[in-house]
């Protein structure tokens, strides 16, 4: 699939890789959900299904973060204050950590309600706004938000889905 360069194909691409995403993801075993069986996002570590869940949740918490500092003309430390675009395995390791005890039910809802709030903040947007002009360094806003939601669904799915095949559940 294309990368997409509209507001109404990167709604398009979020929500089609959410659904194939929450499709895996609510067929995980409840046994499953918190088995370090996945391929980490650090070299060599592995990662439950909740990690993963978790993840995204932390990215997609900082899209809304970064859109949220834009509409009000505050200064966007990318990827997150604290931490370098070199150190993203260590702010894995937090996105993990913030959400460690939420039950996998509640990590799911989460996630849902972080991806509606983002298509939320793409829809009051103007295509112009997503993607008439540089963002973030050679990138627009457009293309941030699709990097850090369906690109990464996309990915997860993939991890599953491998997981799966490996895994036999």
């Amino acid at each position: 699939m294309a990368v997409p360069a509209h507001k109404d194909d990167l709604r398009a691409a979020i929500e089609r890789s959410f659904e194939a995403l929450m499709s895996d993801l609510r067929a995980v075993p409840g046994s499953y959900v918190r088995r370090a069986s996945l391929d980490g996002h650090a070299k060599g570590s592995l990662i439950s299904t909740s990690d993963l869940v978790a993840y995204l949740i932390g990215w997609n918490t900082l899209v809304l973060k970064w859109l949220d500092y834009s509409e009000a003309g505050r200064a966007i430390e990318f990827p997150e204050t604290g931490y370098k675009w070199n150190q993203l395995g260590q702010l894995a390791q937090k996105f993990y950590a913030d959400y460690a005890d939420l039950d996998y039910p509640s990590l799911l809802s989460a996630l849902d309600a972080a991806k509606i709030r983002i298509v939320d903040q793409v829809n009051i947007r103007s295509n112009a706004q997503l993607y008439g002009q540089l963002w973030y360094g050679k990138h627009t806003m457009g293309r941030m938000i699709q990097l850090n939601t369906a690109a990464p669904y996309k990915n997860a799915t993939a991890r599953l889905r491998r997981s799966r095949k490996t895994q036999a559940c």
